[in-house]
């Protein structure tokens, strides 16, 4: 039975990655935002200029609304593992399920248990104990990337388990599952585009008020952090993605081959393919522009290294070759982009024009969503790279799926399509409302910081009173 000529297979992996897509735009931007707030208040104590504290009171609403959205659209995804994937839980639960369950034993609770103090306790707990909350607010999110970023590594390059004849997934050893061996780089690689995705946010906010009023401090203040992000984070993520890569060639070879749209193993030097169509049932890849070795030089470091191709693999151990072959290079594309936009902010800074390059400040305005498009690439290029397994090698896809049927599910993912597209879509909409207000200068009574009494301010005694200074005769 079908749904709209779609199995329930293909049906569930759509509304799993159609909920996973939006859900991954929250958290990557709530951890780099939640680190970017905390800079600015450290650097308001610090300083104590009123600047920064304003942006840290514009900052921090931004980040709690993207903070809820990530919550509740990460709920309804987790859903999905027990309607749609269930014989996924009941074979890879007893690894996976603890990976994430210490997320909500240490980061989510750390989060929700300083969240409130960060976002309204200043002048009830004082600059210390704000400071500090802020802080856990910020290394609670890190902590989160931590054990979400483990598991799903886990599943591209299993470690530290063993199979029992049922086909369950037996931890063995906890060290070699949660530091298996893509996840350094996968984890550096994420959290720096989730800093990045931040940096071009707060950037294009930055920009766009300059565009209004160039000499609005708190604007120039964000556009200027933004930019030191850009041009100083983006050289360090290029170099993390192509150890990325090096380390993805050594235990996924079949997904680089697929990314690279290479269906012929090449034994003396592969090409780089800029641009072309992979087809999959022809097994080429139509209107192919590509450079001679430089495939190899990318990948292997040596003119005349050998690239495998798909050819290598049966057909039903093969990833599907469009996607991820489309989505790498929209990431790679990106990231070139950011470093041009860092580098040309550096040439501006140099010239003392930074606030004043209009064209620097509209193409910054322009590449303000990029960081979210280029997380979203790149989350779908290992992905679907990966298929057709949940864990690389030995859990097939079509193995771990539920038994539902096709208009089950497909009834199930019109139903998010339309509440997510009414939901986030107001949420998105509130956000850039927020965005668009321009952020003003401290009032005086909101420079008062320090802690206040519940009770008032409660009167000396009374001179008549027998307590009080005359005690009569």
């Amino acid at each position: 039975m079908t749904f709209l000529g779609l199995e329930a297979e293909m049906l569930a992996r759509i509304q799993f990655a159609f909920t996973v897509s939006f859900h991954f735009i929250f958290p990557a931007f709530s951890i780099g935002t939640a680190s970017y707030v905390a800079v600015l208040n450290a650097i308001w104590l610090w300083k104590r200029d009123p600047a920064y504290l304003k942006l840290f009171e514009y900052w921090k609403t931004i980040f709690a609304v993207t903070f809820a959205m990530g919550v509740v659209s990460g709920i309804v995804m987790s859903y999905q593992f027990g309607t749609n994937w269930s014989a996924f839980s009941d074979k890879a639960g007893p690894v996976v399920g603890p990976l994430m369950s210490y997320e909500v034993l240490t980061a989510f609770f750390l989060e929700a248990g300083f969240l409130g103090i960060a976002l309204f306790g200043r002048k009830r707990v004082g600059d210390t104990a704000h400071m500090v909350a802020v802080a856990m607010v910020a290394i609670g999110t890190l902590i989160s990337a931590t054990w979400i970023t483990s598991a799903n590594s886990w599943m591209h390059t299993p470690a530290g388990f063993s199979i029992d004849p049922n086909g369950v997934f037996v931890p063995e050893d906890w060290w070699q599952i949660v530091f298996n061996p893509s996840f350094p780089y996968r984890m550096t690689h994420t959290v720096l585009a989730a800093f990045l995705t931040t940096a071009f946010a707060v950037g294009s906010v930055g920009a766009w008020h300059l565009l209004k009023d160039r000499e609005n401090r708190q604007a120039r203040i964000m556009f200027s952090m933004a930019m030191w992000m850009a041009a100083i984070v983006t050289p360090i993520q290029i170099f993390v993605g192509d150890l990325h890569g090096l380390s993805t060639l050594e235990h996924q070879p079949a997904k680089i081959a697929a990314m690279e749209g290479h269906f012929d193993t090449y034994e003396d030097g592969a090409p780089l393919i800029l641009f072309g169509i992979p087809d999959d049932a022809a097994e080429t890849t139509h209107y192919a522009v590509e450079v001679p070795k430089l495939g190899s030089m990318i990948l292997k470091h040596e003119w005349d290294g050998e690239i495998k191709g798909l050819k290598e693999w049966p057909r039903d151990q093969r990833p599907p070759a469009l996607m991820p072959f489309i989505t790498f290079r929209v990431m790679v594309g990106i990231g070139f982009l950011m470093l041009g936009t860092g580098l040309w902010s550096l040439w501006a800074r140099w010239k003392r024009t930074l606030y004043e390059t209009r064209w620097l400040h509209r193409a910054a305005l322009i590449m303000g969503p990029s960081g979210f498009v280029a997380v979203l690439a790149g989350w779908y290029t290992t992905e679907v790279g990966r298929q057709p397994w949940t864990v690389y090698g030995h859990l097939r896809t079509a193995d771990s799926l539920s038994p539902v049927s096709a208009p089950a599910v497909g009834a199930s993912l019109l139903t998010f399509i339309v509440v997510y597209f009414i939901v986030f879509g107001t949420g998105v909409y509130y956000l850039l409302k927020l965005m668009r207000r321009p952020p003003t200068p401290l009032e005086d009574h909101e420079l008062h910081l320090g802690p206040i009494r519940t009770a008032g301010i409660t009167p000396g005694p009374s001179q008549d009173h027998p307590l009080g200074g005359h005690h009569g005769h």
